[in-house]
Order: structure tokens, then C-alpha cells, then sequence
């Protein structure tokens, strides 16, 4: 058809006076309004304080009434509420993930939402979280909250696979990346590797080699992809929040199959130096 409607040639004689933008690149513009500017290079405490600072007050009699939908996902903030008040611990509730995960990998078809996972050093993290609430001594919101994060992110002492069966022999992980670091600085339970669609060239989220995470409201349904297990791990409601990659829309394609949501930076907004 190209041929046919001489779309070629076209192409080729075409003048385009800017030069290619091979990079995106959002214009200067004024600040937002109600918008918070963060340091790149603040203590993540900080920046979460101030993020938090931006949010509404929360109310924990608006989470539990009469219209509540059957299923209630807890948030970051509700578990916040709950380690603090004493309504619950950071290791009771990784004794119910672990025991969840393992329950997902033994259904028939299992449920791979975790390509690597160790209960063991989940409970450590817990454990730990633990002892600095009974302490009064929790590092920010975020201390105890359960994060997992996507295969092709570094998460030390895991290797980074990007779901496929041979590429964590290429190169040794020996720390965190930059954003998984600032995790763990803010108190975050790391629970393991997430599924992913093998090398992120997919939108399925099918895996043949670690097995395919399927839809958790219908498990004859695909997630989406690339960051398949990190959407499927959050729309389970075994985690509040996880983290992907998005070249194309990884984030975003499974977090609307999955009912939740998925944030994508802006190309330039955020520090890529790391």
C-alpha cells in the first residue's frame, strides 16, 4: 500500500526544517498551583513529610461504614494508622503475605505473582519495622508498608532477571537502585521480584518461562503488561504499592486491566543520573 500510494517517495523528498528531537522535553513553564517542588537530593524522609503535607487529613471512621464495597483495599495510610495505634504489627501482616504468596503458587494454574521471594528475609525487614514501633521510633509513613518491586529493578541481595531465565548471569547485583534505596531508607518491607513480561517486550504479561501472573479478578484473564506482577500484587490488596518500569505504557496498560492505578512520570521531570 505504501508502494501503491507512493508514500516512499514521499517520505524521501519530505523537508522537515526543525532538527529530530530525540529526546522529549517538556517547556519551561511557572510553578503549579498546590503543587510541591522536592529536592532531588533531600533525605527521602523529607520528601515523603512534604509529599504527605500535600495530602488531605485522613479520617480512619471513613474507611469501614455501610457502603464499604465488599472487598477494601488498605491503603499506606490505613496501615500507617493501624502500627500505630496498635491494631496491628508489620510481622503479623507478613505472616499473612507469606502465607498468601505461597497459597497463589500452589493454586492450579499457580499464580506467579513473585519471581523471586524469600519469607525469611521478609519477615527480618518486618521484624525490625516492628521493633522500631514499639520503640516510637518509625522512620516515616512508609516504615512497615509492603513494596514489591519489578524483576528488572535492582533489589539487593535478589538478582535482576527481567523475567527471563538467563540475564542475571550477565551482570551481579551488588546494590539497590537508586529508587528501591530510597525505599528501604524510609522503613519500606521489601517482599521480593515481581513477574514480569519476559525483557518487558510484551503487553500481555505472559511469561513462559516463570509462568504467566493472571488477573486476579479473573484468572482467565491476562494483566497486562510489562509490570504485570507489580499490578497484580497490588490489585490482589497484597500490597499498597509497587514498583515498574514504563517505556510504553508497562505501567500503565496493567494497572487499567487491573482496576488500579498507575502513575508515569514525565520524560525529563525526575532525575535520570541516579
Amino acid at each position: 500500500m505504501k508502494k501503491q500510494n507512493n508514500f516512499t517517495q514521499l517520505l524521501r523528498n519530505t523537508v522537515i526544517p526543525e532538527n529530530p528531537l530525540f529526546r522529549p522535553e517538556y517547556p519551561p513553564q511557572a510553578p503549579e498551583t498546590g503543587v510541591a517542588v522536592l529536592d532531588e537530593y533531600e533525605e527521602p524522609v523529607l520528601r515523603v513529610e512534604k509529599a504527605l503535607s500535600c495530602l488531605c487529613s485522613y479520617d480512619p471512621s471513613q474507611r469501614c461504614h455501610e457502603d464499604s464495597p465488599p472487598f477494601l483495599y488498605w491503603t499506606i495510610r490505613d496501615f500507617e494508622y493501624a502500627y500505630r495505634n496498635k491494631l496491628a504489627t508489620p510481622s503479623t501482616v507478613a505472616e499473612h503475605i507469606i502465607s498468601i504468596v505461597e497459597e497463589y503458587n500452589n493454586k492450579k494454574p499457580p499464580m506467579p505473582l513473585l519471581i523471586l521471594f524469600n519469607a525469611e528475609e521478609v519477615r527480618k525487614q518486618a521484624a525490625a519495622s516492628t521493633q522500631r514501633f514499639e520503640e516510637g521510633k518509625s522512620i516515616s509513613i512508609l516504615d512497615g508498608i509492603f513494596v514489591a518491586i519489578k524483576d528488572d529493578i535492582d533489589c539487593y541481595p535478589y538478582p535482576s532477571k527481567s523475567g527471563t531465565s538467563w540475564l542475571h548471569n550477565t551482570r551481579e547485583v551488588k546494590k539497590d537502585a537508586v529508587c528501591v534505596s530510597r525505599l528501604r531508607n524510609c522503613g519500606v518491607i521489601l517482599i521480593g521480584k515481581a513477574n514480569m513480561h519476559e525483557l518487558g517486550m510484551g503487553t500481555t504479561g505472559n511469561n513462559p518461562i516463570h509462568g504467566t501472573t493472571r488477573n486476579p479478578h479473573s484468572f482467565d484473564r491476562y494483566t497486562g503488561g510489562s509490570s504485570s506482577g507489580p499490578a497484580a500484587l497490588v490489585a490482589s490488596g497484597l500490597c499498597s504499592a509497587a514498583v515498574g518500569t514504563d517505556g510504553g505504557g508497562s505501567v500503565r496498560i496493567p494497572s487499567s486491566l487491573c482496576g488500579i492505578v498507575g502513575l508515569k512520570t514525565t520524560y525529563g521531570r525526575i532525575d535520570m543520573k541516579g
